[in-house]
């Protein structure tokens, strides 16, 4: 279960590098646009913030990239803390989308999934 638990973190971190693309370098483009649903001129107004949020989800994606290496490398007990740090804190942000903004409901589901499902493999496998 650890090493599903290392495959699910790694795709978390990588949904929340893509996130970290959208909202800190191409925030104000067509496509990123599209996916969050803004207008040019909401998009220019939100931009500082959006910079700003798409590198806490790149810290949270270096977070669990780098537990994901510690245990694939021997160091399993730091490796594992840092798994469920990163990825336990993705969850708790989706989750947080999820009861403050209804309407983002799948948003939260995509940012969420891989976290919930990492989180609970890694504990099953160290319960294990």
């Amino acid at each position: 279960m650890i090493a599903a638990g290392l495959v699910l973190a790694a795709l978390a971190a990588l949904v929340h590098v893509s996130i970290f693309v959208l909202e800190s370098l191409t925030w104000t483009s067509d496509r990123t646009r599209a996916v969050f649903g803004t207008t040019p001129e909401g998009a220019a107004a939100t931009r500082e913030l959006a910079y700003n949020q798409g590198f806490y989800n790149l810290f949270l994606a270096v977070v669990a990239a780098a537990g994901v290496v510690a245990t694939a490398t021997g160091a399993e007990a730091v490796g594992a803390a840092l798994v469920l740090a990163g990825t336990g804190s993705m969850l708790a942000a989706a989750l947080v989308l999820l009861l403050s903004s209804r309407d983002k409901a799948r948003a939260a589901v995509k940012q969420g999934a891989f976290p919930l499902l990492a989180v609970v493999a890694t504990v099953a496998g160290l319960l294990a």
